[in-house]
């Protein structure tokens, strides 16, 4: 446990942005006492700015910071419950970590922590809700550092119930932020709240800018909630009207936009937002007329670079959130703010959005590299890292992952195999870390770091590759994630990781995706061979139109052979790396509950999985700038010896 007190962990959680139906979160909140107001929506994403902060455990619960904006104060409290909701009821920022404090006392059995928040280049008091952010990142600190297994949800649930105990009672919206940099489409039925992830189309820009001057939020919200739950009048009815039935028919076009990536669509939808929003809420508050708002929203030289814009958070002359028809635009759209004195940051939205999930399968028997696999697992095989140290290869691909921005992993294990890795990741004896030299000490201490990441789940039966994987379902949360073989490590030709490589390219196609590598045409019939068109100028990313295993060099030659620019013929087996989205799982389950129903022990494949998938959805392949090496077999291992990292 002592090791563990002494575990640092660096968070990061964005601002929120709400692309569509600000308000409707409380809104829908009313309709617990009039059931004929309709469910509020809302679609929201994380932005690309927000606060950075280092964790770590402390008996009490403390919050500083060196930045300017926080003046040299700082928070240090027991963790008792009254004494956090003291300081929850007084304002200010101190009272948002003390009120999430209080919450995850209230419910959980924790001890302190200490929280330093070291950047923040989220603008405050500006609609993009920092307030939330670093709720979030107070919930999200005690469940990482105390293991709460709270997924996102349940992070969302605590940031906003500890906010519900200052006196800001924010909207549930602002804790999409949760979700990272990825669009959410949000439902608020009275108490009820549910989440969504969305897909984009395509790559969309946003350009949000801080308009110098004021807004009474207090008194925004106070104006509108007076229409609820009961209209008394038209005026009334009208806004609840805007945010209800009007916002609900935006925002499913909003969606379809999104998805389709119809940026024209979606920046004239945004138009139609304000100006329905300026003609039935305007009129109940006198904060929203807001004139500087509309007189850049409707400036010439503004539109020349942009598709549409509103209003950002509560309206009124706080930001602004433009939808810019390209990246020039964008740059040419910021320089032109700046002449006004405007300062603004950029969001940007594409296809795919960044992976937070791996899994690793581990719970083969290993019959290849046999008696060796008597002595250790195949992913205990000690390789001399980059670094000269002698690492068991596991722990080589858990920093490629964790440096690659995963935040969790989940191996896939014999559930007799439990003890032997709970050694693995176990704290060593402080008569053994005394005697290491310094930077083993340090590793040390990093090996039970990576232990908080892991989550371990059972394979029992041996019923094939697509089996195991369909395991993880529940790890995966609906979410994507990034799937590594057991018995490769990765080596990169450049300065960015095979993992990171791999994710990046998901990013820009936002559709299942298996990393390849070029092998001689005499090599095929070992392999899985995947045949498609090119679809950059770089021949990296491809889209795949057939996948065939251990085809014969004559197949191979005559259907698979992919034609590059120089007009040559080209053969790629899988890498060993793919990002799996939701459609995959969704194969896998549905070829397990066939083989149930008719009784068959028939093993489950990946392969056809990803087949049905390419079918159905399409799918890409990717050309990493890097290599495998294979632990599985002993020549190959006697390879990967004496050549990786050299």
């Amino acid at each position: 446990m002592k090791d563990l007190n002494k575990k640092k962990i660096n968070l990061f959680v964005p601002g929120r942005l709400c692309l569509f139906g600000e308000h409707s979160d409380w809104a829908g909140m009313y309709r617990t006492v009039n059931s004929d107001i309709v469910t509020g929506q809302a679609v929201v994403t994380g932005i690309e700015q927000g606060i950075y902060a280092t964790v770590e455990r402390n008996e009490k619960f403390i919050v500083e910071s060196k930045l300017p904006i926080y003046k040299d104060e700082y928070l240090e409290s027991p963790m008792d419950t009254e004494v956090l909701l003291d300081v929850a009821k007084q304002g200010g920022f101190f009272s948002y970590v003390a009120g999430v404090a209080s919450y995850i006392n209230d419910n959980y059995t924790v001890d302190g922590l200490k929280i330093n928040v070291t950047r923040m280049d989220l603008p405050i008091k500006s609609g993009l809700s920092s307030s939330a952010a670093i709720c979030v990142l107070v919930a999200r600190a005690f469940n990482q550092m105390y293991n709460l297994r709270m997924n996102v949800k349940g992070e969302m649930q605590a940031a906003f119930r500890g906010e519900q105990r200052t006196p800001s009672r924010c909207g549930r919206l602002d804790q999409a932020c949760a979700y990272g940099v990825k669009p959410v489409l949000m439902n608020f039925d009275g108490v009820e709240i549910d989440s969504k992830e969305l897909s984009v189309g395509t790559t969309f820009r946003w350009v949000v800018a801080n308009l110098n001057a004021s807004k009474d939020t207090i008194k925004i919200l106070a104006d509108l909630n007076r229409c609820f739950p009961f209209a008394e009048d038209e005026k009334q009815r009208k806004v609840q009207e805007a945010l209800g039935e009007d916002n609900r028919r935006i925002n499913e076009r909003a969606v379809k936009f999104l998805e389709e990536g119809d940026i024209t669509g979606l920046g004239k939808l945004m138009d139609e937002w304000q100006a329905n929003f300026d003609n039935k809420v305007m009129p109940a508050c006198s904060e929203l007329v807001a004139p500087i708002l509309h007189s850049v929203m409707k400036d010439e030289e503004v539109r020349k670079y942009i598709c549409g814009a509103k209003g950002v958070g509560s309206q009124g002359d706080g930001s602004v959130q433009f939808l810019c028809k390209n990246e020039e635009c964008v740059k040419k759209l910021q320089d032109y703010l700046d002449t006004k004195g405007m300062s603004s940051f950029t969001l940007t939205l594409k296809p795919g959005q960044s992976v937070r999930k791996a899994v690793i399968p581990l719970a083969g028997f290993g019959t290849r590299i046999f008696p060796a696999t008597k002595a250790m697992k195949k992913g205990f095989a000690p390789v001399v890292d980059k670094d000269g140290m002698l690492k068991p290869a596991l722990f080589i691909m858990i920093e490629e992952l964790l440096d690659a921005g995963i935040e969790e992993i989940c191996l896939i294990i014999g559930e007799d195999e439990q003890e032997e890795y709970d050694k693995l990741f176990a704290p060593v004896s402080e008569e053994l870390k005394n005697r290491l030299p310094n930077d083993k000490a340090e590793y040390a201490d990093k090996i039970v770091e990576m232990r908080q990441h892991i989550t371990f789940v059972y394979q029992n039966e041996r019923r094939g590759f697509g089996h195991a994987v369909y395991l993880t379902r529940s790890f995966s949360e609906g979410s994507s994630v990034l799937l590594l073989l057991g018995d490769f490590i990765y080596e990169t030709y450049g300065g960015i990781s095979c993992s990171r490589q791999v994710i990046d390219a998901y990013m820009e196609c936002g559709k299942t995706l298996v990393s390849i590598e070029e092998v001689e045409l005499e090599r095929v019939v070992h392999y899985g061979i995947l045949y498609g068109q090119w679809n950059d100028d770089n021949e990296s990313l491809m889209k795949v139109e057939s996948m065939v295993e251990k085809p014969t060099d004559d197949y191979a030659e005559e259907y698979l052979g992919v034609i590059n620019s120089k007009k040559q013929k080209k053969y790629y087996a899988t890498f060993g790396q793919y990002v799996l989205t939701p459609e995959v799982y969704d194969e896998l389950s549905a070829m397990v509950i066939t083989a149930d129903n008719e009784g068959s022990d028939a093993e489950i494949g990946l392969t056809e999985a990803l087949d049905r998938v390419r079918a159905k959805y399409g799918m890409y392949a990717f050309l990493p700038e890097g290599r495998s090496y294979d632990l599985g077999l002993p020549e190959a291992y006697r390879y990967t010896l004496t050549h990786y990292g050299r």
